[in-house]
C-alpha cells in the first residue's frame, strides 16, 4: 500500500465530519489535507488507544522525530512519507506539526483544566493549529483568514468537548473548566459518575453559548475574498454547528449518550454549503 492510500484509508475509517468536507477539493489539495488529517489521527490514537502512559510518551517522542525527518531526512511512517511533498508545496511550518503533538501530550499530563485560559491553550494546539495548516493548503490572500482559522479551530474543539463529556469522563478526563464547574455547582464526581442535574444542564448551556460565540467570531472574521477558497472549512463549520444544535435538541444528555449526525446528513450539509459558497 502506498503512503497516500494509507492516509486515505486512515481518514475514511475514522468516520469523522472532516472527511466529508474534503470530498469537494481538487485532487492535489485533497491529497494534502487527507495526509494532514491522517497525521492528526495517528498522534491522537497514540493517547486514546495506548493504555500504558510511558509507551504513549515514547511513541509521541518517536512521532516528534518523524516530524523532524519530514523536513530534512527519511521518515519511516507512511503518513510522514506522504507529508514530505505536502509541507514543501504548501509552506507548512514544522513547529505547527510539533505543536499538535504537544497538544496530544497534554492529555497525558493534564486530565483537568482549572480555567478556560488553560483549556484554550489545549484547544489551540489540537485544533487551531490544524486550522492554520489547513488554511495554507486551501489558500488565502488576506492574513485575517488566519484569525478566522484560529477561532474556528477553538469552536470545533469546544464542540467536541461538549459532545464527548461522558465519553471523556470514562477515560477519567474532564475538559470542562474546573472554576466554571464550581460556579455552577457541578463536581468532578458528578461528571465521572454521570450524574445529570439541573446545575449540569446550566453548565452545559454556558459551554454551548461560548462555542456558538466562537463560531460567530470566526465566520465574521473570514474576508469575502477568501470565502471561496475556504469552503472546506465552512463545510466543517456547518457540520460541527449542526452537531451542536443536535446536542441541544436531544436534551444535552451528553453524560450518557454521544450525539452524531448520520453520514447522509453530513453529505447533504457538505453539498449544500459548497453550493452556497
Amino acid at each position: 500500500m502506498n503512503p497516500d492510500q494509507y492516509c486515505q484509508d486512515k481518514a475514511a475509517a475514522s468516520g469523522s465530519s472532516f472527511y466529508y468536507s474534503f470530498m469537494f477539493l481538487p485532487l492535489e489539495k485533497r491529497r494534502a489535507i487527507v495526509a494532514l488529517y491522517a497525521f492528526c489521527r495517528e498522534v491522537d490514537d497514540v493517547v486514546d488507544e495506548c493504555t500504558d502512559e510511558e509507551v504513549a510518551r515514547t511513541t509521541l517522542n518517536w512521532w516528534r522525530s518523524q516530524v523532524a525527518e519530514i523536513y530534512g531526512g527519511h521518515p519511516q511512517h507512511p503518513v510522514a512519507i506522504a507529508l514530505v511533498p505536502v509541507v514543501k508545496q504548501f509552506n507548512m511550518a514544522q513547529e505547527h506539526l510539533q505543536e499538535i503533538i504537544d497538544g496530544m501530550e497534554m492529555d497525558l499530563d493534564q486530565p483537568r483544566y482549572q480555567d478556560f485560559k488553560s483549556l484554550q491553550l489545549y484547544c489551540y494546539r489540537v485544533a487551531s493549529v490544524v486550522g492554520l495548516l489547513s488554511v495554507e493548503i486551501f489558500g488565502y490572500t488576506n492574513r485575517q483568514t488566519l484569525k478566522y482559522a484560529h477561532d474556528l479551530g477553538i469552536a470545533f474543539q469546544l464542540t467536541n468537548i461538549i459532545r464527548d463529556v461522558g465519553e471523556d469522563a470514562r477515560r477519567n478526563r474532564i475538559y470542562l473548566p474546573m472554576d466554571e464547574m464550581q460556579q455552577f455547582g457541578v463536581t468532578a464526581a458528578d461528571i465521572l459518575n454521570a450524574r445529570e442535574s439541573e446545575n449540569f444542564q446550566k453548565l452545559m448551556a454556558f459551554q454551548i453559548e461560548r462555542a456558538q460565540r466562537f463560531y460567530d467570531q470566526a465566520l465574521a472574521l473570514l474576508p469575502a475574498e477568501d470565502r471561496k477558497t475556504q469552503r472546506t472549512g465552512l463545510i466543517m463549520a456547518a457540520i460541527y454547528r449542526a452537531t451542536l444544535v443536535e446536542v441541544v435538541a436531544s436534551g444535552c444528555h451528553v453524560l450518557k449518550e454521544r450525539v452524531s449526525l448520520t453520514p447522509i446528513r453530513k453529505l447533504w450539509l457538505a453539498f449544500k454549503t459548497w453550493l452556497q459558497n
